[in-house]
């Protein structure tokens, strides 16, 4: 039996260590010391520590900032498998495992011979099972799941470490059940990583201090920035109230083992109960906002659920409203707090500036941020007096801690350049000095497009289009209907050329996104960011997810008119049309096509059957409808694009067997029908650049190499006088009119007359055709082409 065997054993003082993820080490040791533990030294993600029974509980029971405390079991000599297995037989236990606990074993490390992780922990469970069946009778039950004891294996070199995990489930799992439930609005910030943030800002300090005065007074002001789920607040609250945060778990791995002393975990328990007893009178001010109302409500419920409901005072995103919310005899200090992480892009700009405002109102005595980029410390005009690298999630983040003297100082020394005058009274903190000449040239622009608009009746149109080369982005306001009021932006942005640095770009970025809501009187929470490419074929955006309405229509459930009122309407040439913000690559309406549609629906008038192909979410067929068109077809191979299309129809009144939608691959449906009697008066196409989905089998769609092809074959589904529209992105198309012409296909280019108006700094926004039909020798003379040849 080796050393540190006889010690977990029999000696007084065993060898413990609390682990961690990185970048919390210093801060653990402090906070391990704080609770009475001896003969602490830090090591990269743990911190080890000298002690009794009682001292690993109190670990346990107070930690907020360990994943979990292991007691080391022994060290032996390790080389090869069966000097692993020798090593863990040789130790007692019997007399280290509770009766009848069943085990799972975990291992981490390899040397030359032992070069599998799995095979070296079913190794040391083989040796277990074998100790206990020859030593106590009966083997030890495997559960991987929900063990009594969890067994560690460490091998570094030619040694091999066992660990005996006390915790059970890590100590960060604390959150209530509210915080953890599937489609949670919004993520929770994990415990240790509040408790941390916390404490790197001052915090704990601070309710420690106030809380040692007699009297009560100078209790802190905590403002949290960005409450997302409301896990700082949680923390916060635990600590102010000295609520252990291992108080109410059920379960733990100590449990399984044989030196658990019951007596000393029930004392410890019992005391820590008289210590939240005591705290829940202690009272501290507590402010917390969101840019998003949705996270506050969500952050308000899980705190309820974790009994402290009220004890938050929720604000709208304003410096004003926050503090406010502060009562006049909250003087101790005011701690600033934010998780930037979880803010989504379009919102940074909005928490930067809500930062930038509490610094200038307020200069709490410390703001920590946790953070992804340096966003902040360019935004505030000071560096951050300390910064802590962490990984939460698996992501690469800093916590930036600011002093309140160096903030100070910044706001007394800011470069004026650095902050935009909107007119009106209202100072935007911005990135970058060239954002003055952007928010002058919005303005401007701004305010003759609204005239414009006015004048004729469109109410979403593009506003600014990289008028500034150096502010390249576009901005598209979309005005809702009564039934859906609001008004909305969609900000995309275009890849910056190589020579420009990325931290620029996204700064520039960056402040188009906080100058354009206030300029274009939009609340900031409706503006939504695309990050977009130019490329040989259009625009590229990033990044698309799953919103509630494809979620209900892929589940069959394309009728349901709830689906569709998720959605905001907007209005298009006396027609109604939801779109979507959120969840797509596009909202569901492109705006370089309202003359378009309008054009179809001119076109429709005195047509009997019209054919949408490649349809979206079918604003033209509902354009043909309105123009008079008695049967429609509108063929597309999403579901999701064509129950939208479907919900537009019936919003606009048009519904019924003659409206009908099919789900198919165009060309090859196009190939079908050329079989059938089937014809129609008017067709509209406008195909993507490129498609390589996988409902189309191992066919792939470029419109540059298949257009001719395209369009010979829906013009053979023409009646006789019919016609077809059809338009396309591709900024460098250009149509094989020969090859056309020679399939007795005329098409002719209507570009110019479909570019609306506030598209005309960009011409090429998309290519429009008249399509039409004739005999070969018409078409090729028409063309200019021998019919001969």
């Amino acid at each position: 039996m080796n050393s540190a065997t006889t010690a977990a054993l029999t000696g007084t003082y065993l060898e413990f260590y609390a682990s961690c993820p990185e970048g919390f080490e210093a801060a653990l040791d402090a906070e391990l010391q704080r609770i009475g533990l001896r003969k602490t030294r830090r090591l990269k993600g743990r911190v080890t520590f000298t002690g009794t029974v009682r001292d690993a509980y109190r670990a346990c029971l107070w930690s907020r900032l360990a994943s979990r405390v292991f007691v080391v079991l022994g060290r032996f000599d390790c080389w090869d498998a069966n000097a692993l297995y020798d090593g863990v037989y040789r130790m007692p236990w019997e007399e280290l495992l509770r009766r009848g606990a069943s085990i799972a074993v975990t291992a981490r490390g390899t040397n030359r011979e032992l070069r599998n992780t799995h095979y070296s922990s079913l190794c040391v469970k083989d040796a277990i099972c074998d100790r206990l069946a020859d030593e106590a009778g009966s083997r030890a039950d495997v559960d991987t799941e929900h063990p009594d004891a969890r067994i560690a294996l460490s091998i570094r070199n030619d040694r091999a470490s066992i660990h005996l995990d006390l915790s059970g489930d890590p100590l960060f799992k604390r959150l209530p059940r509210e915080a953890t439930k599937p489609g949670a609005p919004t993520h929770v910030l994990r415990p240790d990583y509040a408790a941390l943030m916390l404490e790197q800002a001052g915090w704990g300090e601070a309710v420690r201090e106030a809380s040692a005065n007699e009297a009560g007074a100078g209790m802190p002001a905590l403002l949290d920035l960005s409450c997302a789920g409301g896990g700082l607040e949680l923390e916060a609250l635990n600590m102010l109230h000295d609520r252990a945060p291992g108080l109410l778990r059920s379960h733990w791995g100590f449990e399984g083992w044989q030196r658990h002393d019951a007596d000393a975990w029930s004392e410890l328990i019992d005391d820590a109960d008289e210590r939240a007893a005591a705290g829940r009178s202690r009272t501290a001010s507590v402010v917390a906002t969101d840019l998003s109302p949705l996270a506050r409500a969500y952050a308000g419920r899980v705190l309820k659920q974790a009994g402290f409901g009220g004890k938050t005072t929720f604000v709208p995103a304003d410096v004003d409203a926050m503090l406010k919310a502060v009562p006049a005899n909250a003087t101790g200090a005011r701690i600033a707090v934010a998780d930037a992480t979880e803010v989504p892009f379009t919102q940074t700009a909005a928490l930067l500036a809500l930062a930038s405002g509490l610094r200038d109102a307020a200069a709490p005595a410390r703001l920590a941020v946790l953070s992804r980029d340096s966003l902040f410390a360019r935004g505030l005009g000071t560096d951050p007096a300390a910064q802590i690298e962490v990984k939460p999630n698996n992501e690469d983040a800093a916590i930036l801690v600011f002093d309140g003297s160096a903030l100070q100082d910044a706001v007394a020394t800011s470069d004026t350049a650095h902050t935009v005058d909107l007119g009106d009274g209202r100072l935007v903190p911005v990135l970058s000095p060239g954002s003055e000449q952007f928010a002058a040239r919005l303005k401007k622009v701004a305010r003759l497009r609204r005239k414009w608009a006015q004048r004729t009746g469109v109410t979403c149109y593009r506003v600014y289009d990289a008028d500034l080369p150096d502010y390249a982005a576009a901005i598209d306001l979309y005005q809702g209907t009564d039934e859906t009021p609001g008004r909305w932006l969609v900000i995309a942005e275009y890849a910056a050329p190589k020579s420009i640095d990325p931290a620029i770009a996204q700064a520039r970025f960056l402040d188009i996104l906080a100058l354009a809501p206030q300029i274009l009187d939009v609340s900031p929470d409706c503006v939504h960011a695309r990050a977009r490419t130019r490329s040989r074929g259009g625009s590229q955006y990033a990044n698309a997810g799953r919103s509630a309405f494809s979620q209900g229509v892929s589940n069959g459930t394309t009728g349901d008119v709830d689906i569709e009122r998720r959605l905001p309407l907007i209005q298009e040439g006396g027609l109604t049309f939801a779109v979507n913000f959120d969840d797509y690559l596009d909202t569901g309406i492109f705006l370089d096509h309202r003359v378009t549609r309008g054009l179809v629906r001119e076109h429709a008038r005195g047509c009997r059957r019209f054919l949408n192909l490649f349809a979206y979410t079918g604003t033209a067929t509902c354009y043909a409808a309105d123009g008079g068109a008695e049967e429609t077809v509108t063929v597309d191979l999403s579901n999701t694009y064509l129950a939208w299309a479907e919900r537009n129809m019936q919003q606009n009144g048009f519904s019924g067997r003659n409206h009908e939608f099919v789900r198919a691959d165009v060309r090859r449906w196009i190939a079908e029908q050329r079989l059938t009697r089937n014809r129609w008066d008017l067709i509209f196409c406008d195909p993507p650049t490129f498609s390589n989905s996988t409902k189309m089998g191992s066919r792939t769609f470029d419109v540059q190499r298949d257009h001719a092809e395209l369009i010979i074959g829906l013009s053979r589904l023409l009646t006789r006088e019919g016609e077809a529209i059809f338009s396309c992105n591709l900024r460098t198309f250009k149509p094989d009119t020969e090859k056309l012409a020679r399939a007795g296909v005329i098409i002719t280019d209507i570009t110019a007359q479909t570019i609306p108006e506030d598209f005309a700094r960009n011409p090429r926004i998309h290519r429009c055709y008249l399509v039409k039909r004739y005999t070969v020798e018409e078409a090729m003379e028409r063309a200019g082409l021998d019919p001969l040849s």
